[in-house]
């Protein structure tokens, strides 16, 4: 399929949408890569948690940015925006379509933005001294914090959310602007390159039931486990990498301080209040063309539409530069 450079897909959603699946289908159709915007799936050993593909369809289509990072190190959005932008630049020019999927909004406008970064150096800075803050002070007294700037962003984060928390406050001293004007901020900003980006989408509560069934399924495939080795394998852990979702639920239970069956629960619906943001964050973007799934449609139904909003793209863009 002949192609302009640098046309670039992303395809976005909440956990659970079967996004990935569908950015796999659509690889095979359209000589694609997957460039993975998971904040989590950059890190090794966190597998089933993160619903990784497996090595092996990895090697059928060739996926970017997945087991990049140990658990012990931290890693950040800025840190990703260049390897992601390399990737895609290299998956263009070798003639071959890049697909950026996930459901981490901040790195997907990361890879496809024209958007920077403060200095690391100054941002470890905060985020270490914000860190200490919450150490030292408790999670609910920074929490209480982030209230007094910005109390539309404490209402929508939970107090013992202390990641979330400090990224907010960090935004805020870095740029001066509030974490909550953020997902308004899609109509300032400008792709880098030609691209269409495709949300998956299913009614609320087909995806909670979606949510239910994968959490269970992760369960099945050694999940406990995989908890058990990356908490007691005899390394310490990046507090990046200690907040995927799921993990320090799992944590509580291997500590005795929960039932399989209630941490089952909590991983549900701690699942299900990150969906709610997820679509939050990417429902703020106009530039984003929907594709509202229906109950039993799967990757196959669901990637005919996805292709068909794709192709369109490329006669648009063909007849532009014909």
């Amino acid at each position: 399929m002949n192609r302009p450079a640098q046309l670039v897909a992303a395809i976005v959603g909440p956990t659970a949408s079967g996004k990935s699946a569908i950015a796999i289908e659509i690889a095979r159709r359209l000589e694609g890569e997957i460039v993975s915007a998971d904040s989590m799936m950059v890190y090794r050993g966190l597998d089933v948690g993160t619903a990784k593909p497996p090595e092996a369809l990895r090697r059928q289509i060739p996926h970017h940015l997945i087991d990049i990072v140990e658990p012990t190190e931290e890693f950040s959005a800025a840190q990703y925006q260049p390897l992601a932008r390399a990737a895609i630049y290299d998956i263009t020019a070798r003639g071959r379509l890049p697909l950026v999927t996930g459901g981490t909004g901040l790195y997907v406008s990361a890879a496809l933005d024209d958007m920077t970064f403060p200095a690391t150096d100054t941002t470890n800075a905060i985020r270490q001294r914000l860190q200490a803050e919450a150490d030292e002070l408790g999670a609910y007294n920074l929490h209480k914090k982030l209230g007094e700037v910005d109390p539309s962003a404490a209402m929508s984060i939970h107090p013992n959310n202390v990641r979330r928390t400090i990224r907010a406050l960090e935004v805020y001293e870095l740029t001066g602007r509030k974490f909550s004007e953020a997902a308004g901020s899609f109509k300032k900003r400008r792709y880098l390159a030609d691209t269409v980006a495709i949300g998956v989408s299913y009614p609320k509560d087909e995806l909670w039931r979606r949510i239910d069934v994968r959490t269970i399924k992760m369960i099945e495939r050694g999940w406990v486990q995989e908890a058990e080795t990356l908490f007691y394998g005899g390394r310490s852990i990046s507090r990046t990498a200690g907040q995927a979702l799921g993990y320090r639920e799992l944590r509580d239970h291997l500590m005795g301080l929960a039932s399989l069956e209630q941490t089952i629960e909590r991983i549900r619906l701690a699942t299900r209040h990150y969906a709610k943001r997820q679509m939050t964050w990417f429902r703020a973007d106009a530039r984003i063309e929907w594709v509202e799934a229906k109950a039993g449609e799967g990757a196959v139904d669901l990637a005919d539409k996805v292709e068909l909003i794709i192709r369109d793209r490329y006669r648009k863009v063909f007849s532009e530069i014909s």
